[in-house]
Parts: structure tokens; sequence; C-alpha cells
């Protein structure tokens, strides 16, 4: 395969095939995928030619799945663990190997989303739709070296679909017990020189009790509603270059609690929130094809406001704040091809975010006001990359990175990645060592002093991290089962903490360090079979105890059937083991043991026709009560149905 061939198949690679209705144009780009993934090199590679570990969620099973939200596609993950407080809307986030939820990176096609005003800098997954999803690529383990900060534990890339083919317009909805409405419309296609998508994702739900309804006092329900568009046009220069730009923009109202466990009901706390993206990339390969580059600036803006007046519950509290972020990007990547099987891969990253919030609360105990001004910072980093192989059987990915923050100072990063591949017996073998940092966040650089003490500290260093992990991989049966099993271990050290005295500070230290198997099985057409299960130590080295809301044991299981040629029946089972969390409701905090809890789901998929498929889905099928954070609220037995239709 030539490389061009092999950049336009990254273009389509791993396209859901689900429906019936697509064109022949279509299945033959699903034949062409080759399993590549873009997120471990950045740059299109088949994964059995990448030694980190890796797992892809493609669009197939997306659309078998009939999940509607990010948050829902990651939380089988291998060794992922997802945390959200309360029902639909409420702040979610991810933890990769048991690092903090802000040492992930979360890409969407590239561009990071974590958001610049939170004060540790992470991502709150509550907002994002599965809407012209392509697929979702994890990347676990540090990431320093291709993707600056923030990837301490791991990247999650959301990848979007790109159109083609023909004018499709497609019409998607369901409804559920909570009273949750989905509607999904999305129109794509392709001509001579130019492709095009939009999407256009609405959710309006009833939703739950944010502050669990186990405990006295929470009866009222909090609602949501999210109204989301996306579009991507693509216009092809010549054959081998193409100008892409992309729109994003989400607007959600989430109704909250004042916290989790007893009596944490509130009936009139809001928060608004809406996020607009933009983003234009250049990708063309030289005449003689050796050399490729991709050249990007995007702009990231996000504002959240949170409102909480008293009410006949709390007469005397009340709260507001104010929340606006902006990143600017941009992006210059090359790839060289040396020779047949060794890519040299240099780029350069020049990144501004700016933050300001406002926040005033006001109760019997006085009025306090935490005014956030204006502050930004700036940082650059370059990278080299080698990428290189030696008779379809040894790979290696290796480089380093040098990044300036214009506050934390320098950072240096590196990565090898090497797997072996021994063909007669269907067995890779793959290893990495690498590192990481996390740049300070603006409010943890900057944040004003309180009559408490200070607050921000503009002499904190960046956050590092260095990581390992050894695997194997066996297939038999022609690829037909493929049995994994891999060992890492992290260690954390100059991690941000709060000091009442001094203010934010750079004292901790954690480790992590565990097991992930997996399984995958397809041991006839229309039938596969899919296990893992990750073992997790998870341990705060200053303190001597474990890290909260790690489960020590997840296990996942799943089980997916087409039967008569029209209908697919897929069953999930997910065990979570036990975690340390903690009880604010008291005074002071108590360190509690939240119970492992079993999740059963079931989806049925039926195809009428070429054009119409309809489904229904059973979430929490044995109605279990659990919580990922102690106190707030979780769905019940759940039951959805609903069509799409292709035109």
């Amino acid at each position: 395969m030539d490389r061009r061939t092999l950049a336009l198949t990254g273009l389509i690679a791993l396209i859901p095939s689900g429906l019936g209705a697509e064109d022949a144009q279509d299945k033959a780009a699903v034949l062409l995928k080759h399993d590549l993934v873009v997120t471990a090199t950045r740059l299109e590679t088949p994964e059995k030619k990448v030694g980190s570990s890796l797992t892809v969620v493609t669009g197939e099973e997306l659309v078998r799945t009939g999940k509607a939200l990010v948050l829902e596609a990651l939380e089988a993950v291998l060794g992922l663990s997802t945390i959200r407080n309360g029902g639909p809307g409420a702040t979610a986030s991810v933890s990769v190997r048991g690092a903090n939820s802000e040492h992930t990176l979360f890409l969407l096609d590239g561009l990071e989303l974590n958001d610049p005003i939170n004060p540790s800098r992470s991502y709150d997954l509550a907002h994002l739709p599965l809407s012209e999803v392509e697929r979702v690529e994890i990347l676990r383990g540090p990431q320093g070296l291709l993707y600056g900060s923030d990837a301490l534990g791991g990247v999650v890339n959301i990848i979007t679909r790109a159109g083609r083919g023909r004018p499709r317009l497609i019409l998607a909805s369901s409804a559920d017990t909570l009273r949750t409405f989905i509607s999904d419309i999305s129109l794509s296609g392709s001509g001579r020189k130019t492709d095009y998508s939009f999407a256009l994702f609405h959710e309006r739900t009833a939703g739950l009790s944010a502050a669990s309804s186990a405990y006295p006092g929470n009866v009222e329900k909090d609602g949501y509603r999210n109204l989301s568009f996306a579009a991507r046009i693509g216009y092809a220069l010549r054959p081998a270059a193409s100008l892409t730009f992309t729109v994003r923009a989400a607007k959600a109202r989430t109704e909250l609690d004042n916290f989790g466990g007893p009596g944490g009901d509130d009936p009139n706390s809001l928060q608004d929130y809406g996020t607009l993206l933009v983003r234009g990339q250049y990708r063309g390969l030289s005449r003689n094809g050796r050399w490729e580059q991709a050249l990007s600036v995007s702009w990231l803006g996000a504002r959240r406001e949170n409102t909480n007046t008293v009410d006949e519950a709390h007469p005397q509290d009340r709260d507001e704040g104010l929340y606006r972020s902006d990143i600017f990007k941009l992006d210059w990547q090359n790839n060289i091809f040396l020779r047949a099987g060794n890519t040299l891969t240099a780029g350069f990253e020049l990144e501004e975010e700016k933050g300001r919030s406002d926040y005033v609360s006001e109760s019997a105990w006085g009025i306090v006001e935490s005014r956030f001004p204006s502050a930004r910072a700036g940082s650059a980093g370059v990278y080299l990359l080698d990428h290189w192989e030696i008779g379809e059987r040894f790979f290696v990915t290796a480089g380093v990175r040098a990044d300036n923050h214009s506050h934390a100072g320098p950072a240096v990063t590196f990565r090898i990645a090497p797997a072996y591949l021994i063909a007669a017996t269907g067995t890779r073998l793959k290893a990495t060592i690498g590192t990481g940092f996390k740049s300070p966040s603006l409010y943890q650089l900057f944040a004003p002093g309180t009559s408490w003490g200070p607050v921000g500290n503009p002499s904190l260093r960046p956050e590092r991290a260095t990581g390992w992990d050894a695997g194997i991989e066996q297939s038999f049966m022609e690829d037909r089962v493929v049995l994994g099993l891999t060992w890492f271990e992290n260690s954390f050290r100059d991690l941000v903490d709060f000091d009442f005295q001094a203010g934010y500070v750079n004292i901790g230290r954690a480790r992590t360090k565990g097991l992930e198997a997996s399984a995958e099985a397809r041991p006839a057409d229309g039938v596969r079979l899919g296990a893992s299960y990750a073992r997790l130590s998870a341990r705060d080295e200053d303190a001597g105890t474990e890290l909260l809301r790690r489960p020590r044991d997840k296990f996942s299981a799943d089980a997916a059937v087409r039967f008569f040629g029209r209908f697919d029946l897929t069953v999930t089972a997910l065990w979570v083991g036990r975690r340390l969390d903690r009880d604010f409701s008291a005074f002071p905090y108590q360190t509690v043991m939240l119970p492992g809890y079993v999740l059963l789901d079931a989806v049925l998929a039926i195809a009428v026709g070429s054009r119409l498929d309809l489904f229904a889905r059973v979430n929490n099928i044995l109605n279990t009560r659990y919580e990922t954070v102690w106190g707030y609220g979780a769905p019940g037995l759940t039951v959805r149905t609903g069509f799409r239709l292709a035109l």
C-alpha cells in the first residue's frame, strides 16, 4: 500500500457498518480499514504495529449498543473508571489506570478539550454526545511525548466522521422511562472535491435526584437538556492535499443539588453550560510522496454559569458563579517518510489559554466572594518521533519532546514503545516506558488569597509521571480468538495539593500498578464474545492510603449475536469492586467504603427493510442500587426504545 492510499485509508478507517442502507462505496471503505489507529503515533498505523496499550471503541459497536453519550461508551473500557455526581448532565469524569481525572487528556479530532478555568484543568464529560462520532481511541499510560501537558494517565481521542458517498439524511429518535427524549438529525455526503457532515443533537430528560433518593430528604428530580451542533467540511485542493473546517457547539442546562447524601436536595440550583469549537486544518503530501504535513489552527471557548437563589428549604442561602475560558492552539506536524518502514515525525505546538471567574455566596455566616480576574498562560512544545520496523516483525516507536510553560517553566518527556510479532504462532509482545507532565492550572497559579491565607502559587512546578507496561497478545483460529495480558506501573511526583497555610504546593506523590486481561472471540459469523478484567492498586505515597474512587477490581463482559439476518442482540455485564470515598455530609468528613455493584444491560436492534432500524435497550436489568460518588444518585432499571431512519 503506498503512502497516499494509507493516508486516504486513515481518514475513512473504522466506519460503522450497522445500517443496511450503506451503499457499495461505504462497504468498500469498511473493507479498507485494516485496523488503523492514529492516537498512539499521531499517524495512521496498523494496530498490530503499535506497542502502546490501546483500546478502540468502533462506530459499529456504538451503533449496536444504542448508547448516546461518550461517557456511556467508556464505562466498560479496560483500565478506565468513570464517575458521575448524579444523573444526566451531572459532572462526569474518567480515571485511567488509577490516575487523577485531571490526568486524562481528552481530544476531539486531536484538539484538546480540558477546561482551563476548572481548578484542576480537568474535562467534564457530561455534555458530549456520540452524534457523528466514528470511533473513540483510548491510550493508556503517560503520553507527554505525543501530547504535552495533561496526559499523565492517558488520552481519550474522540474521532468524528467525515462525509462520503451520495447524500444521506439520517433521522434518529428515542425515549426512555426516565422521561428522556433524544433526537439526532444528520446529513452527510461527498462530491468530486468536497465532503460534508452536519449533525444536530437534542436531549431532554426529567432525570433523577442528583442527591440520591436512597437518603432522607431527597425527592425532587433534577432534569437536564442539551442541544449540540456539529459540522465538518472538507475540500480537496489536489489528490494528496485537503482543507478541513470543523465547528462544534453545545448548550446545556443541568438541574443540581447542593451536595450528596441526606438533605442534599435543592429545588432551584441550576447550571448553564455553553461551548464553541472552531478548527481549520490543512493536510498535504509532497509530490515525491516523502513529506506529509498537517497544519491546524483552533479555538475553543467555554462558559459555565451556576445560579442558586433562596427557596423555602434554604431561605438564607444563595450562590452564583460565572466561569469563562478559551484556548487558542496552533499545531504543525510533519511526517517524513525516510524509507520503507521508517517514518520520522516532527512537530511544533503553540498554545495560549485564558480564564476568569466570579463567585459569590450568601448564608447565615455572611457573604463570601471569590473573584478570579482574567489570567492567561502560554506554552510551546517541539517533539521528534521515529517509527521504524524490521521485516514486518519488529516495530519501535521512540522519541523525545521539550515544552516550555510561560509560568511553570520547561518540561522534557520521552517514550519508547516496541512491539514484536511472531506471525507463525499469532503472538505479539509489546512494552512501553515513558514520561508525562501536567502544567499547573490558571487557578492553581493565580487564584487570589483569602482571609484564611494564600491560594494561588506562581512558583508551582509541573506535575510529573513515569510509567511502564509490558504485555502479550495471543491469537488463535485465524484471529477468531484473541487473548491479552498486560502489567503496568506508574509513579507520580510533584503533585499539586492544597495546604491551608501555603496555598497550592507541589507535595503529592502517588503510585499505581496492576494487571489488565482481555479476551475476544468470534466463534461463528454474526457472533462476538468479549471480556476484560483489571486489577488495580492505587496509593497515596505520602498518606500511605488507597486513592479515592479507584475500584480494586473491575470486570466486564459482552455477547453480541445476529440472527435471521436482521436481529442484533447485545448483552453486557459490568462488575465494579469496592472503593474508598468520603462522606462530606458530616463534619469532619468521614472516609467510607462504597460497595461493589453489578450492572446488566441488553439491547435488541431490528432492521426493518434496508433503511429503518428499530431498537429497544434495557439498562440496569437487575435494578441495582449503586453510587459512583458517595451520596449521589444513579439510574435504576430503565427502558429505552427508538428508531434510526436513513434516507
